[in-house]
């Protein structure tokens, strides 16, 4: 039975849940004892998901003897909100309100309906980057009742990307060449950047069960069935003529395999170049492979094909001790799947890189009474000793009260000049502040604008196409001549400093942006990049509901350059996920 000086970490993954049991010591952390048991990921059955992780949690805790303690949890990737923010360089005292500001930018909801948490990154440079963790409150909450229906409290909740960056921290601290670490979970993977002190992370929706139902489908079975099938004989076929050494049946499983995972790896190369043209990373120099996806047999000599990279296989435990209780054999099989636990583990011990708290409602009230109880104490006793003094007070009043009423009235006159001088200061805080937020909301503008090319670029792997002119738009219409109203003076490169760029309407944000640029000889090229755009996480191609036509985001396509010119223009108009703020 762990005891109250004990360290309980809970990952509730999407279908692997985990419990680690850590005691702190002089020399590290000890695992005194862990365990984990699976759920079904279909996504036909996500309403019985909840029920399934309160069993599984509710059995864990029972099989390590745990009763009515706090644990830290970590959310899967997939339930989380992360993004990475440059702020410019702001006094101390700024930062708060900025990253604040920057949150209601950024999170996709409103920042009264979610929890968050932020802390600035190491790294050099001019700007500060700051990771933004955020959750809807309601996600929270229902999850924390689910933990907290087991018998177990809260101390703590983190998400698995920055758990497992902790780990790698932890246990690889001499490991300075940008290393990626890749968890394969069930429905989504982490992509985890270390480059130096950089760090960069981002989850990708393909994972085990987009592999499953690939087979589920392919062969016309149920997902349960082709679950088992892809853990029974599943492997990833290798190029080479791997498949011709295998059997016929398994070889057409592991080419089903390896075609899903195509996309995994596709992702992996967008990432990279993502992290190294938005934050100043380097290309990953070597690969660590952890989560139930590196179980796959030859997953890690796939990986290492397709990336031309070094693959080795995660050991979050490389610093950690074992218990005498715990199974070392059976420990070092599944060592790679524990990443997350011992991340919790190091956070709870305060030995973490990232210290992210995302903390439920319910959490957050105990956490207030607790923090006011010396107060509330306080408050009780000069309560009571007011009442026994009572008697002397009443005396008093009846004797000496014109004598009191006309010390007060001097103290308040007194006062009075402070008073002023106090509300003058204020106004000037408040002055300050919107000077302060007009800043910010510019600074994000470019920065925003700034990315936003970044992203588009990105997307650019074709000589045949390239962009001359970003603007932003207001008030987008998927009717292309009407509404797309423009934001920036024409003449703005003419316009006096100081003076307003701005077009007469003075919008306060722009929801679409006009690419143009031209294309060398084929028309299809521009189409292509506009079904490349489509995967990009700063578009929206929906209006109302429904999916935009190519016809109402193309403005301007010449079927082919002109007699004599080397390219042909084009015009296209997007409408942006998040509005960029103009003032």
């Amino acid at each position: 039975m762990a005891d109250s000086q004990s360290i309980i970490a809970l990952n509730i993954g999407s279908q692997r849940i985990s419990m680690g049991v850590f005691a702190q010591t002089k020399k590290g952390l000890v695992l005194k004892s862990q365990g984990a048991t699976s759920i079904l990921a279909d996504p036909a059955t996500e309403a019985a998901r909840i029920p399934q992780v309160q069993l599984a949690i509710k059995e864990l805790a029972k099989s390590l003897k745990l009763a009515k303690q706090k644990t830290a949890y970590s959310l899967s990737g997939q339930s989380v909100f992360v993004r990475f923010v440059k702020l410019p360089p702001l006094e101390e005292e700024n930062v708060d309100e900025l990253v604040r500001f920057e949150a209601q930018q950024n999170v996709p909801f409103p920042i009264d309906e979610v929890v968050w948490d932020w802390q600035a990154l190491k790294g050099g440079g001019i700007e500060t980057e700051v990771i933004l963790v955020a959750i809807k409150s309601d996600s929270l909450n229902d999850l924390n009742e689910v933990v907290a229906e087991t018998g177990l409290g809260t101390r703590l909740v983190d998400a698995a990307p920055t758990a497992l960056y902790n780990a790698f921290r932890y246990n690889y601290p001499d490991l300075s060449e940008c290393t990626l670490l890749l968890d394969v979970g069930a429905k989504t993977s982490n992509l985890i950047y270390a480059d130096g002190e950089k760090f960069f992370t981002r989850t990708v929706s393909v994972g085990g069960s987009s592999l499953t139902s690939a087979i589920a489908k392919d062969y016309n079975v149920s997902f349960a069935e082709a679950e088992n099938t892809k853990l029974t004989n599943g492997l990833v076929t290798l190029g080479g003529g791997h498949a011709a050494q295998l059997d016929e049946a398994t070889a057409a499983l592991g080419t089903v395999i390896r075609n899903g995972l195509t996309r995994l790896t596709s992702e992996i190369a967008r990432t990279s170049q993502l992290f190294r043209s938005q934050h100043g990373g380097t290309a990953p120099k070597r690969v660590l492979l952890a989560g139930g996806g590196a179980n796959l047999p030859y997953m890690k000599e796939f990986l290492e094909e397709k990336l031309n990279l070094p693959v080795d296989i995660f050991n979050p435990l490389q610093r950690i001790s074992v218990g005498n209780g715990v199974d070392v054999e059976a420990l070092g099989a599944q060592a790679h799947m524990l990443g997350e636990i011992v991340g919790l583990g190091v956070r709870a011990a305060g030995k973490a890189t990232v210290d992210i708290d995302l903390v439920p409602d319910v959490v957050q009230a105990e956490r207030d009474i607790t923090r006011r109880k010396p107060t509330l104490i306080a408050a009780a006793a000069l309560f009571l000793g007011g009442l026994a003094l009572w008697p002397v007070f009443n005396v008093l009043t009846t004797s000496g009260g014109e004598s009191f009423l006309k010390k007060s009235a001097e103290e308040v006159q007194a006062l009075t000049g402070p008073a002023k001088d106090l509300e003058k200061l204020l106004k000037m805080e408040d002055q300050s502040n919107t000077l302060i937020r007009s800043y910010a909301g510019a600074e994000t503008g470019r920065l925003s604008l700034l990315n936003l090319l970044d992203d588009i670029s990105g997307y650019m792997v074709s000589d045949q196409v390239w962009i001359t002119d970003l603007e932003p738009r207001a008030d987008y219409a998927p009717v292309l001549d009407e509404g797309n109203e423009q934001v920036i003076n024409e003449a703005f490169a003419s316009v006096p400093f100081g003076k307003n760029v701005y077009s007469p309407k003075e919008q306060s944000s722009a929801n679409c942006v006009a690419i143009r640029g031209f294309y060398r000889s084929d028309r299809n090229d521009v189409l292509a990049l506009i079904a490349k755009l489509r995967s990009s996480e700063y578009f929206d191609f929906t209006w109302n509901g429904k999916d935009l036509t190519e016809g109402q985001i193309v403005k301007t396509l010449e079927a082919a350059p002109a007699e004599g010119n080397y390219a042909a223009p084009f015009e296209l108009i997007i409408p942006l996920k998040n509005s960029i703020s103009l003032k």
